[in-house]
Formats: structure tokens, C-alpha cells, sequence
């Protein structure tokens, strides 16, 4: 059996990510992010925040350049 994915208030993602409440708001609106409606509230998985993160991480210069292969 496995675990259940533990799912987030729009407060502790923002903590998590280190951003305002209203950052993890706009990202909910514009639907950057998923997230899970019960009833009025709002909720988004830890697995989907991780998920965001990979998305958003930006490769260093040297992964960059070994994606491409050496110059002739």
C-alpha cells in the first residue's frame, strides 16, 4: 500500500517555495500549477509542487552545454 501524496494549503506551498501566498494565488488562476478543489478550498499536492520545481529549474551553463554534444 502506498502512502498518500499529502496535499498542501495555498500557505504551506508558498512556504515551501519561499514566495507570497499571492504568487501560489496566481499561479492556481493562471493555471501554472495544478491543485485540488474541495469544495471552497484549495489544495495542491506535494508531489505537484515538486513537480513545478523540476519544471522551473534552470540548467547551469555546463548542462547546458553537454545537451548539445562538443564543437568540431
Amino acid at each position: 500500500m502506498t502512502t498518500p501524496d499529502p496535499l498542501l494549503t495555498v500557505e504551506q506551498a508558498a512556504g515551501r517555495l519561499g514566495t507570497g501566498v499571492r504568487f501560489i494565488r496566481r499561479l492556481i488562476q493562471e493555471r501554472g500549477i495544478r491543485y485540488v478543489k474541495l469544495g471552497k478550498h484549495v489544495r495542491i499536492a506535494e508531489s505537484v509542487l515538486a513537480a513545478y520545481i523540476d519544471a522551473s529549474t534552470v540548467p547551469t551553463l555546463r548542462e547546458a552545454r553537454s545537451r548539445f554534444g562538443k564543437a568540431a
